[in-house]
């Protein structure tokens, strides 16, 4: 995530473009973390302490279906919050806005506000929790005045939101985070505005070069593919 605040017009359009994309990624118990890391291994040579990184989060995957929500919510949100350390794309990625995948981020161990919230929602939606429950949203983050991303949890559509995030090691809701102020947000169902009645539907969307590519990314590092409305 750059640090700069987004003009609204550009990021909602990025945002519209974004959610039809989410479906592309099987949601399935039988990511072949062996074969992964193997191939992570051919791309990047010896992966050192990424490789335990990465088994840390195989095994994460491995048990935590079988916690409740709660508990899940906890443990994805303590892993990479723990896994990652913080630093800008123009200093991990020599770019300026780069959309890294889990595998990345957790073999470099680092990444920004975005990779935090993908690799959060991406590994919830892996463990079973539905999609309706989760939204990646951007937020102003007001006591640093520049632009945020982080991950909310509904137990319904019209409840207060839990809020993941990397700044803030606690799970929160929303009405605890008055340091965040809500600009959108998107899952597979979507793209939500928020409104003086709450959040509001804002129609469909279409596509997104830049998820795409994480998306194919991701697939070229051995994850698994579907176009069911299951996926993510």
């Amino acid at each position: 995530m750059v640090t700069r605040q987004p003009t609204g017009r550009r990021a909602l359009v990025g945002f519209c473009l974004l959610a039809s994309l989410l479906p592309g990624l099987a949601v399935q118990a039988n990511w072949d973390f062996a074969r992964i890391i193997r191939l992570a291994e051919q791309r990047y040579g010896g992966l050192g302490i990424g490789r335990e990184r990465l088994e840390q989060w195989s095994q994460l995957i491995e048990h935590g279906g079988g916690f409740d929500e709660a508990e899940q919510l906890r443990a994805v949100n303590g892993f990479f919050n723990q896994a990652l350390r913080f630093t800008d794309d123009a200093s991990t990625w020599q770019q300026l806005d780069y959309w890294a995948t889990p595998l990345e981020a957790l073999v470099k161990g680092a990444g920004d506000c975005e990779d935090y919230a993908i690799a959060k929602y991406l590994t919830l939606r892996q463990l079973g929790v539905p999609g309706e429950k989760l939204r990646i949203t951007y937020v102003k983050a007001l006591e640093l005045d520049q632009a945020h991303m982080v991950l909310a949890w509904y137990a319904t559509p019209t409840s207060e939101p839990l809020v993941l995030d990397n700044l803030i090691p606690d799970i929160r809701p929303a009405s605890q985070r008055p340091d965040l102020l809500p600009v959108y947000a998107f899952n597979a169902e979507g793209v939500w505005l928020p409104g003086a009645g709450g959040n509001q539907r804002s129609g469909d969307s279409k596509t997104l070069s830049r998820w795409q590519d994480l998306l194919n990314k991701m697939r070229h590092e051995g994850f698994a593919r579907t176009t069911g409305k299951e996926a993510p």
